[in-house]
């Protein structure tokens, strides 16, 4: 329901300001209950594998939790804001589709082997965006760890070998992980969560995802979750990936680059008491992800606190952000498209 409706209401005349969204759960045979645990999700049900703090993809579409855009959803606010929201350049190339999706992620057990498809296969078959992601380690358990691409070159014929024998295992990295650590996986790459493992996820807005390997388990009615071998063959990168992490240094009250990719830069944003930060040359909107800590934001005479597992919404119109970090060192994923590379 749009309640924003017309042009004349005058809350349109109201100034942008941080905007915080009603979580979307998301129930997995792989869930357990480290989003309640870790993060405070209280109303997560049982089982829940996924938050999705901001999406805009098919009927998952995120609503506004606080201030005057309570409970208008994000298309919507695309729709009636454009630029203002989202950035000039970013509404030239995307228009009302929203081009991130931003999700927590508690595996309770391992995921299955996959890979996500790039923008032209997935536009072809499934009339979306394909999917690049970065994955940034929040809890692990002892012994726990994840698959990123292939141990070692291989290709269609050997990878369906392995498949066949149950042993794929065999040919993928294998990778202990602490928090703090990053995972950059761009399209074409296999990967896993395993279990034991919470994680954030900055990721395009696309929920493709195509199975190769699912350890033989049964869903609640009894039946093999479907493969898709198929498809996946058809977007595999089957080169030697020699080191999954990505390294990066954490500066104080400072902005330290992580990835830089042309879907969206992240980077670490870290506060240990306050900081003036300017947006005035980013022409986009900007995500803040907690990942530690607690802090107070505010933006045009607007102020917010917000705390480890949740996720803020800046709109592009918003230059200036004071963040104040609240008992200690607070700590966010800084998330942005990149203008200059938006054709």
């Amino acid at each position: 329901m749009l309640i924003l409706s017309y042009k004349n209401n005058q809350n349109l005349y109201k100034m942008l300001y941080p905007i915080k969204f009603k979580p979307i759960y998301k129930q997995r045979i792989w869930g357990g209950d480290g989003l309640k645990k870790f993060l405070n999700k209280h109303d997560a049900p049982e089982n829940c594998g996924e938050s999705w703090e901001i999406a805009c993809v098919n009927n998952d579409i995120s609503l506004v939790e606080n201030g005057f855009l309570a409970g208008n959803n994000l298309a919507e606010l695309i729709e009636i804001y454009m630029g203002d929201l989202v950035g000039d350049k970013v509404y030239e190339v995307f228009g009302n589709n929203f081009p991130l999706l931003i999700k927590f992620i508690d595996a309770k057990d391992d995921l299955s082997y996959q890979v996500h498809p790039a923008d032209e296969y997935a536009y072809e078959n499934h009339n979306s965006f394909g999917k690049t992601e970065m994955w940034y380690i929040m809890n692990v358990e002892k012994g726990a760890n994840l698959v990123a691409g292939f141990s070692k070159k291989t290709n269609q014929t050997e990878f369906l070998k392995y498949i066949e024998e149950g042993k794929l295992n065999e040919i993928v990295n294998h990778v202990p992980v602490k928090p703090g650590d990053i995972v950059y996986l761009p399209s074409g790459r296999i990967h896993s969560t395993g279990k034991g493992i919470m994680l954030a996820e900055i990721q395009q807005s696309s929920d493709i995802t195509y199975r190769v390997w699912d350890f033989n388990r049964i869903d609640k009615d009894g039946k093999a979750r479907d493969l898709h071998i198929e498809d996946a063959l058809k977007v595999l990168d089957f080169s030697h990936l020699e080191n999954p992490l990505t390294e990066y240094k954490k500066l104080e009250n400072a902005s330290s680059p992580i990835i830089k990719s042309e879907y969206f830069i992240c980077n670490s944003l870290n506060v240990s008491n306050i900081l003036e930060h300017d947006y005035a040359r980013v022409d986009s909107f900007v995500i803040l992800i907690c990942v530690n800590g607690s802090t107070k934001i505010k933006a045009n005479n607007e102020s917010l606190n917000i705390s480890k597992g949740e996720t803020l919404l800046i709109p592009a119109e918003i230059t200036e952000v004071r963040i104040e970090a609240i008992n200690g060192n607070v700590e966010f994923l800084e998330v942005f498209i990149d203008s200059d590379r938006l054709k």
